[in-house]
């Protein structure tokens, strides 16, 4: 598993999820009214939209506020119209960092992007300058109570593309395309998912082997992930578990 995937797990079990739950509503909000304008209101024959559906119920984003939601996206009811735009930089240490956005106000958003990198000791990058570093690929985590062979014969045949161990759980890597079908197999197989997303992943990573240059980066990709219009940041960085704890503690 990535450094990053590894501090979101520490973040998420010491409460900061909960602390910004009023965030993380907005951001599931906004992504599923862009899934849905992009391709129509039917989850069914929707995947993007079926997977932020799933997402924005597991966060409890309430019903009534997904569906109005899909209806700003499909136009049936009026609302601000976002933009999908990317952003590519480093942060210290040479970390490659990309920066997902939905936005209402294209030069605003690239404005704060850049100072961002550049006050925290990062700077950005032209577009495709990191982003050959990473694949896009779906990830489901179980629990690692299950044992692999089940995982492995419910999630290979639904067409997951390996299976790996990450820490207490099980880390299975699927084409974007087959993740809600493989997560659906192993939800019928009665094998619990802790959780599903399409995301990058990094074909090689930059370790951060002391509490100093951890701390900056962590501190770039907080700074980076707290702005409003962005919905996902991804970086390169593998942080040792001893190094994290210092850093986390």
């Amino acid at each position: 598993m990535s450094g990053h995937s590894k501090w979101a797990t520490i973040k998420h079990k010491k409460g900061a999820a909960d602390k910004a739950r009023g965030k993380l509503f907005a951001k599931l909000i906004r992504q599923v009214e862009v899934a849905a304008r992009e391709g129509g209101g039917d989850p069914d024959s929707n995947p993007t939209l079926r997977t932020m559906f799933q997402k924005a119920r597991e966060a409890s984003v309430p019903l009534d506020t997904i569906e109005r939601a899909i209806k700003r996206g499909t136009g049936e009811l009026e609302g601000v119209r976002y933009e999908q735009v990317n952003y590519e930089g480093y942060a210290p240490s040479g970390v490659a960092v990309i920066v997902e956005c939905l936005t209402d106000n294209r030069n605003r958003t690239g404005a704060d992007i850049r100072s961002t990198f550049s006050k925290n000791g990062g700077s950005m990058a032209e577009p495709g300058a990191v982003s050959w570093q990473f694949e896009r690929k779906g990830v489901i985590l179980v629990p690692s109570s299950v044992s692999d062979d089940e995982i492995m014969l419910v999630a290979l045949e639904a067409g997951a593309d390996d299976i790996a161990a990450a820490g207490d759980q099980w880390q299975i890597t699927t084409p974007p395309s087959a993740m809600p079908a493989v997560r659906t197999a192993l939800e019928e197989a009665g094998i619990a998912v802790e959780s599903a997303e399409v995301t990058l992943l990094a074909s090689s990573t930059v370790a951060l082997d002391n509490e100093s240059d951890a701390k900056k980066v962590l501190h770039l990709v907080d700074l980076l992930e707290d702005h409003d219009d962005v919905q996902n940041v991804y970086a390169n960085f593998d942080i040792p578990d001893s190094v994290l704890e210092l850093v986390g503690g």
